[in-house]
């Protein structure tokens, strides 16, 4: 079928730059929006539904109900009370609509008796032109998703991971949609997933970034290090990369594998690619992780190593003042009878072996690396 071997290139056209991007993220409602609703709309036989004016999720369901097809209604930032009317009308259960309302939830799946619940964790590349202790490299959202047989609800969180792009290319291809919020739903599980799969190339550009500066060489050709600070930070940005991915394995391993009634078969099939896509995202997380480690640890080594040798150039100075001073200080005592006390040679003569004697040890200490 035409729609299927055409279904990857609907989803998703093309992949985005993110870090040459301006626009691809919509951070606000629509202006004049006076609730949580950014957009509802019908759909039947793939093609949307045109109204003449915007359509309440209540008279969307009723239309719905009455002539076929499905609804999307997207919101974002919902207040409960907000809600409260959506999830009545669609028969919502509680425990669901607890986690919409108050986000800050782990990416997962449940399935209850007439709807499907998932959690998409979003991530967003934040740029910045130099890495600190106190940088931000990626910041999270949520995309939660009812998918129900004659409608499909999304509530999203946080400023990142409009969906409204999404929609007009789903929009844009009649034949995809017609297979109902199922493909609805994978299209937004591709659109996530791909998001991952930008921001994982570019914190491989920080981490490199930072990779090059430990091992970069220094004065006298040893590695000159860098912060600790900004290494620890970039795990700890990574660590937050990790608990978006991570978790979404499993889902995506259900709608593929597992035959479940409200997900088209000839839809199902392309979960597999997703989550294809998203395991090599894992593996590509978990060596920022390890390869991070590795850094910081290499980093510590390098700090102790500048330690040791600093406290050996000032052992070896120490042990070079120690000679003249030990000399003075003999002397300088008040005694009668000392070698050499009377004769005209005897001052120059001390000074020279004193210097002979540091001239010495200074030729060894350096020739054993101490200086």
């Amino acid at each position: 079928m035409s729609m299927i071997r055409d279904l990857r290139a609907a989803v998703r056209p093309s992949r985005p730059m993110l870090r040459k991007d301006t626009g691809a993220y919509d951070t606000t409602r629509d202006p004049g929006t006076t609730s949580a609703v950014v957009d509802c709309a019908i759909y039947r036989d793939g093609a949307r539904v045109e109204s003449s004016k915007p359509l309440t999720p209540h008279e969307a369901m009723r239309r719905v109900r009455r002539d076929g097809g499905f609804v999307w209604i997207g919101l974002h930032e919902p207040t409960e009370a907000e809600f409260a009317g959506i999830a009545s009308e669609f028969g919502l259960h509680p425990l669901a609509v607890e986690d919409a309302v108050q986000a800050h939830q782990r990416p997962k799946l449940e399935r209850y008796d007439d709807s499907l619940f998932t959690v998409f964790k979003t991530i967003h590349y934040v740029e910045h032109d130099e890495l600190t202790a106190n940088s931000q490299v990626v910041e999270t959202g949520e995309v939660m998703c009812f998918t129900g047989r004659d409608f499909f609800i999304t509530v999203r969180h946080g400023g990142q991971g409009s969906l409204r792009a999404l929609r007009h290319r789903l929009q844009d291809d009649p034949e995809l949609l017609a297979k109902g919020p199922s493909a609805v739903l994978h299209a937004i599980a591709d659109h996530v997933v791909d998001g991952y799969i930008a921001v994982a190339d570019a914190v491989q550009d920080d981490i490199d970034e930072v990779e090059t500066e430990v091992f970069s060489p220094g004065r006298k050709g040893t590695p000159r290090g860098t912060d600790a600070g900004q290494i620890y930070q970039l795990k700890r940005e990574v660590m937050e990369f990790k608990r978006a991915v991570s978790p979404l394995m499993r889902p995506l391993q259900l709608l593929s594998e597992r035959p479940m009634r409200l997900i088209d078969p000839d839809i199902q099939k392309y979960f597999r690619d997703v989550a294809d896509h998203l395991a090599r995202v894992q593996e590509q997380v978990t060596g920022f992780d390890e390869l991070l480690n590795s850094i910081l640890q290499a980093n510590l080594a390098q700090a102790s190593v500048a330690q040791n040798e600093d406290m050996r150039k000032i052992t070896s100075w120490a042990a070079i003042i120690a000679v003249p001073t030990m000399v003075c200080g003999v002397y300088g005592m008040n005694f009668d009878y000392m070698p050499e006390l009377r004769w005209k040679f005897g001052y120059p003569m001390v000074l020279g072996i004193t210097a002979m004697i540091c001239f010495g040890i200074h030729r060894t200490l350096k020739r054993n690396g101490w200086l």
